[in-house]
């Protein structure tokens, strides 16, 4: 995939990846990799399915690299790709369930450890909401979960998210706030 032509080394990682600098890409992937993990993370709500389809993520961006604009945000194209890989597990997710004839595939996560908490109790309390909430996001359907942790995980705009699910900003103020009141609905009892 590397050139024939040399690339200038000065030059951005996101311009030498497009032309194919296997180093610049790895680079880009180790700036990239913890936040991309988180968000899929979250999309998903399992771990190791997350970092399988981080890693998914990346060689499809690798074979896709020549098609990247190098004067839009690395991080942003990435997300689209991760969003689709996220959708593409979904949907064979939800395959899965039909043909087991079973609604839930997940073993149940193991209970994270707050660092705030005091007690076992608290702890366990914690856990349970924390892990109540990952399910509850990854439940969410696919147009509503890529807003929602884009925005109020990550911190971008609703312009940015607009261009990585393809609808507009209002589309995506719109989703997100149907998503936090499902998400207010469903773990009103937790």
């Amino acid at each position: 995939m590397q050139d024939k032509t040399p690339v200038d080394s000065g030059a951005p990682l996101e311009t030498r990846a497009a032309k194919g600098d296997r180093a610049a890409f790895s680079a880009l992937m180790t700036a990239t990799k913890a936040d991309l993990h988180r968000f899929v993370r979250r999309y998903v709500g399992d771990d190791e399915e997350a970092y399988d389809l981080v890693q998914e993520t990346y060689a499809s961006a690798w074979l896709a690299i020549r098609r990247y604009d190098p004067s839009r945000s690395f991080a942003t194209w990435l997300r689209s790709i991760a969003v689709n890989k996220c959708r593409d597990w979904g949907r064979k997710r939800a395959v899965r369930r039909v043909v087991r004839g079973v609604m839930g595939l997940d073993a149940p996560e193991a209970l994270a450890v707050g660092d705030g908490a005091t007690t076992p109790e608290d702890r366990l309390d914690e856990g349970r909401r924390r892990t109540a909430l990952d399910r509850a996001i990854a439940d969410l359907p696919d147009a509503l979960k890529a807003p929602l942790l884009l925005t109020a995980l990550e911190g971008r705009s609703h312009a940015e998210v607009a261009v990585i699910v393809g609808a507009t900003p209002k589309a995506v103020e719109t989703r997100v706030a149907r998503a936090r009141a499902k998400l207010v609905e469903v773990l009103r009892d937790h």
